[in-house]
This record gives structure tokens, sequence and C-alpha cells, in this order.
């Protein structure tokens, strides 16, 4: 799966002549979080709502209302942004964003194609994708399934949902000390006559979820 698969693309963006006081009227209107910030087509840098306290006057300060609203109408979120902005390119690997965000500890990569930025994706999306790679919403069954970290062993059984003519719609396996467990989805509700069949074949079942909703 691909960053472009997953990302939300032509994200809303601000230039960096954007007043403070701008910036927070557009995060209470459109409800994000972060904007990236563009200038004449280039990428400059990205504003969270953490960025704009870093410059704003605290409760704490000694200005009455009307210097505060000057001070925030005169500063713009160019003072304020973070300009070494973190990228990922929009054929970049799912995983690799994974990897980039965990590594510099950010919850957002603006995406980019030819130098230009065309998506952001963030830390939802990748778990939204997680979700669906697993299934987890969708109708039917899922089996956990211990076995041994040897070649064939996923073909071995494989071939007993095929004997029942049983359809996998999703399997992912996590690794473990020489076994592994294998965890399969289908649409079948009814598991009884399968996990009987699997055990005889010697593996040992851990889970069984049934999702009939």
């Amino acid at each position: 799966m691909f960053v472009r698969d997953r990302m939300t693309k032509n994200p809303y963006t601000i230039p960096s002549s954007t007043t403070i006081a701008d910036a927070v009227a557009l995060f209470r209107e459109k409800g994000f979080r972060r904007f990236p910030v563009v200038d004449n087509g280039k990428l400059v840098g990205i504003l969270t709502k953490e960025d704009i306290q870093t410059v704003s006057p605290t409760k704490a300060t000694s200005l009455s209302i009307f210097e505060v609203n000057y001070f925030l109408s005169k500063i713009t979120i160019k003072e304020a942004m973070t300009k070494k902005v973190i990228t990922i390119e929009a054929d970049n690997l799912l995983e690799e964003a994974a990897v980039k965000m965990r590594e510099n500890k950010i919850s957002t990569l603006p995406v980019l194609e030819d130098g230009k930025l065309v998506g952001i994706i963030t830390q939802s999306d990748i778990f939204e994708a997680f979700i669906d790679l697993l299934g987890f919403r969708e109708k039917g069954s899922r089996i956990t399934i211990e076995t041994k970290d040897v070649p064939g062993g996923i073909a071995d059984i494989s071939e007993i949902f095929y004997s029942f003519n049983i359809n996998i719609t999703h399997i992912a396996m996590y690794a473990g000390d020489g076994v592994r467990d294998l965890i399969i989805r289908s649409s079948v509700l009814d598991t009884s006559e399968l996990e009987k069949r699997i055990k005889e074949k010697g593996y040992k079942i851990k889970h069984v979820l049934i999702n009939d909703k």
C-alpha cells in the first residue's frame, strides 16, 4: 500500500504571511489540527495549534485585551511555524511513512510529488489502513493459528481452508521465537468444522473471533 492511497489529497494550505489572529480563526473554522504553509507553490513550513501557543501572549501577560489583539494581528505565522519540515513522497510505502513518524516523533507528514505538495498523511490515516488491512470491520471470522516458522507453513494451512472451499480475505503473521501467529480472516461465520480439521492437522488455535454484524 502506498502513501498516495491513504493521504488526504490537496490539503488546505495557508501562506506564511497569514497573521496569528487569522490562523487562530482558521483553526476554529476548519477544525483542523495543522496547516501546511505554502508560498508561491512551495512548501515552506507546517503550523500546528501548539506552534501558535509559543508566540501568543500568556494569561499572565500585563497586556490589555486590545494590546493582545493588536499583537496577534501583526505577528505572522512565519514566526511560529516549523520550518524544517519532514516530508514523504507519494509513491513511498505506507510502512515508510509509519517508520518516519515513529523515528521523528511526529504525527503528520506532508506528501510531495515532483517537489510539489499533493497531500498530507497522519497517524490516523495509518491506523485506518491497519484496520482495513486486517479486515477488522468486515463480517466474517478471524482465526489465529500457531504455526512453526518453517517454509510451507502458510501453504499447508491455506490448503485446509481450500478443502472447505473457504476464500481467505485477509491474512497476517506475527513472528515469535521459533513460532508464528498466523491470522486468517474469511467471510465464513460457522468455523466449527474448520477448527476441527485444523486441530487434526496438529495446529494450535489460539483465538477465534466471529463478527456477524
